[in-house]
């Protein structure tokens, strides 16, 4: 076990340890490829555009970028990165990462798979949550109807009722399994919409601790008192308030949106407020450990240090089962492998589904990589430094 410290997320021979030599140099060059704007942006579009014409590239896409940021194409296919993971104290939480299909049919059919990943979790230590996305299970464009207050057609009303269903048959069988469910934040303009299904959900189900969580992205500037508004709520309503924080995914969506609309831009005004706020909210939930759990869902080395430090100041065991610290899987290792080496909970997002169907959200991925300002070129320096590491290693 080791202490982390400023200097511990620079140790690559512990957040590589689970790599091959293979597998490092097939990671140093895919993110050579993402750290390229353009060459990221053709590169993506070549391949949906490949699948799109059903020429044969699924093999190359699933040995590359596929096989680098998702666990296979099933639960059962999956299985063998979630063993990897667990060998070296590292959780797995499966999210079924099927985008794009606005139907009920298709809502019904990501629901089935959502209960499956909760029995597959069910008694599970290497599988710590299970997660949705809301949008997965209802119509965006309806949420965003419910938010406004626009009176609703029958048809609507009994489609909204469908999604209401949809979260308490997902939440009762996490509370039924003991399995912890997270639930994903969206765009602003229905995340309200999201919020109140939730809370619903933890007032029926988190009287003794947290099963349902809610997502915070906290680089809208409302989200610190949207976690205290939520956390007075549970006080009141005599629940636990399970709150993941993350920074946010859909920046410029909000920004352009606010702009067409005239409304006030709900993102912070630049990334030192949005630190000020995510780590505010850390800070936040720590001090009120005993009615909040904490799911930290962040790649920033800076904030993860701190929260450590918040519960080595608040006296909270590393491995107390209230916070946990998660990445996304293929990147970031030097925070997950090294946090789980000194006794933190930590644990990978890790996307499945068929390529073909998980190919948007690895667009996505390789979209958010591009715009974080030395995400990438921080990925490439660590790999760059364990590859030269292992080279010059004595032979045995």
């Amino acid at each position: 076990m080791t202490k982390v410290s400023s200097n511990s997320f620079e140790n690559t021979e512990m957040a590589f340890i689970a790599k091959t030599d293979w597998q490092l140099k097939k990671a140093y060059w895919l993110f050579r490829v993402v750290n390229n704007n353009k060459m990221a942006s053709l590169s993506t579009r070549a391949a949906n555009l490949s699948l799109r014409m059903h020429l044969p590239v699924k093999g190359i896409l699933k040995k590359t970028v596929f096989e680098h940021f998702c666990g296979g194409e099933s639960i059962e296919e999956s299985k063998a990165t979630v063993d990897v993971l667990s060998k070296y104290k590292v959780g797995a939480i499966l999210d079924y990462s099927v985008e794009g299909k606005n139907t009920e049919e298709a809502f019904d059919q990501v629901l089935a798979e959502t209960l499956k990943t909760i029995e597959n979790a069910k008694g599970n230590p290497k599988i710590p949550y299970c997660v949705f996305k809301p949008t997965g299970m209802g119509s965006s464009e309806l949420m965003e109807k419910v938010q406004l207050g626009t009176e609703l057609t029958e048809g609507e009303k009994d489609a909204f009722e469908r999604i209401r269903n949809r979260y308490l048959a997902i939440s009762q069988a996490a509370f039924d399994n003991d399995v912890r469910l997270l639930i994903d934040a969206e765009d602003s303009w229905y995340q309200t919409t999201i919020d109140e299904l939730i809370y619903e959900m933890m007032e029926k189900f988190n009287k003794t601790r947290a099963i349902v969580f809610n997502t915070y992205q906290m680089y809208r500037w409302a989200s610190l008192q949207n976690i205290k508004d939520a956390h007075q709520r549970g006080k009141n309503k005599s629940f636990v308030l399970g709150a993941k924080l993350v920074r946010g995914a859909y920046m410029e969506n909000e920004r352009e949106r606010a702009k067409i609309k005239g409304y006030e831009d709900p993102i912070c005004t630049d990334k030192h407020a949005t630190d000020k706020s995510y780590n505010e909210g850390l800070k936040y939930c720590v001090e009120n450990i005993d009615s909040v759990e904490l799911f930290n869902g962040s790649h920033n080395e800076h904030s993860n240090l701190y929260l450590t430090e918040l519960m080595k100041k608040h006296q909270i065991k590393t491995d107390d089962k209230r916070i946990f610290f998660s990445q996304l899987y293929g990147m970031s290792d030097n925070i997950s492998f090294v946090l789980a080496d000194a006794n933190y909970n930590a644990a990978k997002y890790v996307p499945y589904g068929p390529v073909k169907f998980v190919m948007p959200y690895l667009t996505r991925r390789a979209e958010e990589n591009t715009s974080v300002a030395g995400q990438s070129s921080r990925e490439l320096k660590l790999l760059k430094m364990e590859i030269d590491r292992r080279k010059s290693k004595p032979k045995l």
